[in-house]
């Protein structure tokens, strides 16, 4: 069934290829690729001995994708995993690592957890440049979390055009889905500017209780006074609530439960020549989340079990680093930094059940300080080396060394390159600190990985580029908690736990002909547990680590219209994986079996010239209706039609 409706999905993406010949669209060509997440310096895609991988915000808006989780759905190496409707929980397990092992940050400032993961739930594109995803260890330059990739999200600013600008849009649909935004832009030669909001509301998938609402503003200011410096101040801030009715099963009992959540991020990247050759930087950064959970009775008659809870957590980290990079030759730069963090968690909770009730309340905060180096150099010969090392200082577990090193080879249309790297997780606040119901330990160390890759890339004009990827890494040192401390006044937490992941991934692009662009992608992810530590279901000895698809594949085609639009398929397969069932205590492992999710989009332009543009959008989401979970007993969205208007003004 599933080999079918997916030779069904790719037949549909191919059947209007032939019209779309008759439209003679301008010439379609592939500019090299800059990135800076690698290595925190602009560098051609061509010289980093990374894997990386570069969503452009044009592409997305044209697309219809209106969030992050979405815009990841198919990267290499990359599984989103979603409970269910818009609004909630989303997670992102990059190479089979775990779901907290992948750094996210906004214009250079963490998004994350201490110690966690983040939430991909409320993140959404409005006022997105571009998303670079570097794939393996990246702590040696970002610290805790970036063990098994680092995904950064670049905001626009004001540039791209010159005096004032406006774009506007909205958009309605299936699930009761209604959507709104406004951006202001403006730019100067020395200075820009930008201010966006954003709207999005929805019904939800249940047939009660489960309406989503999330806004968004974002701005940023950037200046450039002279040809030695620069600075950038973005801001956003987002405010969303959240109803749902399931339980910890996946069971919709619950009438009166929401959460909120909101949070403001802001970052200032300033950075001014000394001397010809010699470049500082500094990066000032605020993470400031507040979250708060409702779970009121369903009614006068609800007063068995645990039938209230109400909790309230505020979370921020601060951070400033800086750095000097020498730039010895145009392609070798040495980078010298350091870097201060604070983290600092409040949070309460309060529960009422038959047995009485009960409360609980967290106070915490830690330090983080760094030094780290990096090179970068050209060794001739179209050979490109790069080497990191950093020391972390952390106040709960003291001080730890990541290092990195990488070389590629590119001459012509081929490029070959590796890498090998260590990185760390710091622990969670509740696994050092946690009291009441579990009890911390502040003795742990951080889990630690080691991973290597090795690529290969070949370009046939500036057309076709076809590429692979194998990737190793070893998790050990992993968290775990314990029901049963060794003795009454033990902590419940332990580096106890150790998995392995490796992996090919494969991808081949292609521009067919004038403004069709073909892009499919494979990845082959083999995880296992390799010390199951107390947790013998989620970590069960020798098998696969769970809701990490072995196999996952995808197809795009997009074509522009020249001056009229543009059009999109993807098709999406992913195979089955495991899963366990908390409905039973102790869990058992389930498989989910695997699906074909297939979206298409359309974007039409009704009126352009004299600087204003008009255009109608279309998307279908999960064309073929397809029925499947991405996390047992949460079923995902059905099949969802939104049309929009999108208009705007300016040079």
């Amino acid at each position: 069934m599933t080999t079918v409706s997916f030779a069904a999905a790719l037949a549909a993406l191919f059947l209007a290829v032939p019209a779309l010949r008759a439209q003679e669209p301008r010439d379609t060509v592939w500019l090299p690729d800059i990135v800076v997440t690698a290595t925190r310096l602009p560098m051609p895609l061509a010289s980093t001995t990374a894997a990386v991988t570069v969503v452009s915000g044009e592409e997305l808006r044209s697309r219809g994708i209106a969030t992050v989780a979405d815009a990841l759905r198919t990267v290499d190496g990359a599984a989103v995993v979603e409970t269910g409707p818009l609004g909630s929980a989303t997670s992102l397990f990059l190479r089979g690592g775990e779901s907290n092992m992948v750094l996210v940050l906004l214009d250079g400032v963490p998004l994350n957890a201490p110690g966690g993961g983040v939430d991909l739930a409320n993140l959404t594109t409005d006022d997105v440049d571009r998303i670079e995803v570097v794939r393996g260890p990246a702590s040696v330059l970002y610290g805790s979390d970036a063990v098994a990739g680092v995904v950064q999200i670049f905001t626009r600013g004001g540039r791209g055009g010159r005096g004032p600008r406006w774009e506007a849009g909205a958009r309605g649909g299936s699930f009761g889905t209604r959507s709104a935004d406004l951006r202001l832009a403006t730019s100067s030669e020395a200075a820009d500017a930008s201010l966006a909001v954003s709207h999005v509301s929805t019904d939800g998938i249940y047939s009660f209780n489960n309406s989503y609402r999330d806004d968004v503003l974002a701005a940023s200011a950037g200046v450039a006074p002279d040809e030695w410096t620069t600075a950038r101040f973005s801001l956003r801030y987002t405010n969303a609530l959240y109803h749902y009715p399931t339980d910890g099963s996946g069971n919709a009992v619950y009438h009166n439960q929401v959460q909120t959540g909101s949070g403001v991020v802001t970052s200032l990247d300033a950075g001014r020549y000394l001397a010809p050759r010699l470049e500082a930087r500094l990066l000032l950064g605020l993470a400031e989340s507040a979250g708060r959970q409702d779970q009121e009775p369903n009614g006068s008659a609800d007063t068995l079990g645990y039938y209230a809870f109400w909790s309230f957590d505020r979370v921020n980290r601060r951070s400033a680093d800086a750095r000097v990079n020498w730039h010895l030759a145009p392609a070798t730069v040495l980078t010298a930094g350091a870097t201060v963090e604070t983290e600092a968690e409040r949070s309460s909770n309060l529960s009422r059940s038959q047995y009485g009730p009960s409360a609980g309340s967290l106070v915490v905060s830690r330090w983080n300080r760094a030094y780290y180096t990096q090179t970068v150099a050209d060794a001739g010969a179209h050979v490109s080396l790069t080497g990191g090392l950093r020391i972390e200082h952390n106040e709960a577990f003291g001080a730890f060394l990541t290092y990195r090193a990488g070389a590629a080879w590119h001459s012509g249309g081929t490029r070959l390159r590796a890498a090998f790297g260590t990185a760390f997780k710091e622990p969670g606040f509740l696994d050092n600190f946690g009291t009441g119901y579990v009890t911390g330990n502040p003795e742990l160390r951080p889990e630690r990985s080691r991973s290597w890759d090795v690529g290969l890339e070949q370009r046939f004009g500036g057309r076709m580029r076809l590429s692979a990827t194998w990737f190793d890494q070893r998790f050990r040192d992993l968290i775990q908690y314990t029901f049963t401390p060794p003795t009454p006044t033990s902590p419940n937490y332990y580096n106890v736990a150790a998995a392995n992941a490796s992996g090919l991934e494969l991808e081949a692009r292609a521009a067919l002909f004038a403004g069709l662009d073909v892009t499919a992608r494979y990845t082959y992810t083999h995880t296992a547990s390799a010390d199951s530590g107390f947790d013998g279901a989620t970590f069960a000895q020798g098998r696969r680590l769970i809701r990490r698809p072995t196999e996952t594949a995808s197809l795009d085609v997009a074509y522009r219209f020249e001056g009229r639009g543009s059009m999109s398929a993807t098709a999406q397969y992913v195979g089955d994986r495991d899963d366990e069932d908390f409905s039973t205590f102790p869990g058992t492992r389930v498989r989910l079996p695997s699906y074909v999710r297939v979206e298409v989009a359309g974007e039409w332009v009704l009126l352009a010239g004299h600087g204003r543009s008009l255009a109608a959008t279309v998307k279908v989401e999960n064309l073929f209706d397809a029925r499947y979970e991405q996390v047992l007993h949460f079923p995902a969205r059905r099949r969802a039609l939104f049309v929009g208007l999108r208009a705007g003004s300016g040079s």
